[in-house]
């Protein structure tokens, strides 16, 4: 037997359609910060929170690039952390896979939380706690039986993602232009009639760029489930080529019309969220019931692939020897069901935490992966700027390629290790990133102390990849 049909024993299953891919990839970046979470942005810099988004949005199409260019070259479950790996050495990978990872596993709980916390309020019988955990087994069941089911789900929740923005736009756009009947706001006065553009200043513009980085965190996971369909390549170009309209035309001209029709110091930003917010000040019929809809869509959607992505760096940590043996083991459907229990199981010792223990422990887990989404594009850049060269010096042609290398990968780098000293001076987010750091410190420690056996018998899938491509 060679080593490459050993490797493959445990390999995963393509068995995501391009339909899957191609709705994951456009509405993989909208997440419940966008509906709620981006009212405490706008709050924070006011108009200017344009701006704000606009280079949270630019980084993150630059890193996407990056990370496609390594991605089509080597289609990997892995992706960032196996090129991590491979790149900058062991320590790397582990690392930032085990970062990953955990950043994951927190945020399963938390949207099982929020998803319960509005079916609760439609139903009051029924205890928040057991929303939370019979939508966390169903999503964890569906997950076990084949990622079709990932796919499949994840592509429902995207479509309706997808058509409420588009509605909303549409309705934004009218009340804007002043044909809206009933509005009580029109026009785009609200982006500089109260204090001007840029009311708190550019320091609240820099700490709303930290708020709203956040909220792209997910765009990545296209090319880790990419890599669970017959063309990978095909699908991550296709997907990085879209990702500018998405950001553009989800993020950028949603909160253009919330600007434009929410004063910026509205308390109902805060306490309704932004897109509530404007559709009352649109006078919507059910704005409520509306909004508690569609976020209870993406925080679905957000749950289902937090088991997924977890579940798949967990068993491309295990392929590299990097995390227990059994989590690579996969099912007749080509699933790792061992990496999706493990994960689904930590979610849950992280909600008992929560309940046992004092309130400062758990507050200190959901700060410990604050800054992960930052540490992630950093590893990304340097990752890129190494194979690239090693590529280059190699001779070998790439089909897709990052945009002026090696300058524009150098400015973000530059860029984020900018807003990461930032935050340690940011009281908002100092803790987040030092808690962040402490994480990763110990995480860098257990990598340099915990070897990595050699076992012939099961190499990892980027190598067995390799080997296959080779031959």
């Amino acid at each position: 037997m060679t080593t490459t049909q050993t490797a493959n024993e445990d390999a995963l299953a393509q068995n995501l359609k391009p339909r899957h891919v191609r709705m994951l990839s456009i509405a993989g970046v909208i997440g419940a910060g966008l509906f709620v979470g981006s009212g405490h942005a706008i709050y924070e810099a006011g108009p200017a929170v344009l701006i704000a988004y606009a280079a949270a949005g630019a980084l993150v199409v630059l890193i996407m690039r990056m990370l496609a260019e390594m991605a089509v070259s080597l289609p990997d479950s892995g992706s960032f952390s196996t090129y991590a790996d491979k790149a900058l050495g062991r320590w790397a990978g582990f690392t930032i896979g085990w970062l990953y990872w955990w950043f994951w596993v927190l945020v399963i709980p938390l949207e099982a939380n929020a998803a319960g916390t509005i079916l609760h309020a439609w139903f009051p019988q029924i205890a928040i706690w057991q929303f939370t955990l019979a939508i966390t087994l169903f999503l964890t069941i569906t997950n076990l039986l084949s990622v079709k089911n990932y796919g499949e789900f994840e592509f429902w929740f995207a479509l309706l993602k997808v058509a409420a923005i588009v509605a909303f736009l549409c309705a934004a756009g009218l009340a804007v232009s002043g044909l809206m009947p009933n509005s009580s706001t029109s026009g785009l006065q609200h982006l500089y009639d109260t204090q001007g553009f840029m009311p708190n200043g550019m320091g609240k513009v820099m700490a709303a760029i930290l708020t709203t980085m956040f909220s792209f965190m997910g765009t990545e996971i296209v090319t880790i489930a990419a890599a669970e369909s017959k063309d990978p390549g095909k699908q991550i170009t296709r997907a990085t080529n879209s990702v500018i309209w998405r950001i553009a035309l989800f993020y950028l001209l949603s909160i253009f019309f919330v600007v434009a029709l929410v004063p910026w110091n509205s308390p109902a930003l805060i306490e309704h969220g932004s897109y509530q917010a404007a559709l009352q000040a649109m006078n919507i019929p059910h704005a409520r019931l509306i909004v508690d809809i569609v976020v209870l869509m993406a925080v679905c959607s957000c749950l289902n692939s937090a088991l997924y992505t977890s579940s798949r760096m967990l068993y491309s940590l295990s392929c590299r020897k990097d995390a227990p043996a059994a989590a690579s083991r996969t099912n007749r459907s080509g699933t790792p069901w061992v990496a999706v229990l493990l994960s689904t199981a930590a979610a849950f010792v992280a909600v008992v935490a929560n309940y046992l223990a004092p309130s400062v422990v758990f507050e200190f887990l959901l700060a410990s992966s604050g800054a992960i989404a930052l540490l992630v594009y950093l590893v990304i850049a340097a990752s890129h700027l190494v194979l690239r060269k090693k590529r280059e010096k190699a001779g070998e042609k790439l089909s897709y390629r990052m945009w002026l290398f090696p300058g524009l990968t150098w400015i973000t780098i530059l860029f984020i290790v900018t807003v990461l000293v930032s935050m340690l001076f940011n009281a908002q987010h100092q803790t987040e990133l030092l808690a962040t750091g402490g994480l990763t410190l110990a995480i860098i420690a257990a990598s340099l102390i915990v070897p990595r056996k050699k076992n012939k018998r099961q190499k990892t899938r980027f190598y067995a990849v390799q080997s296959s491509e080779n031959s």
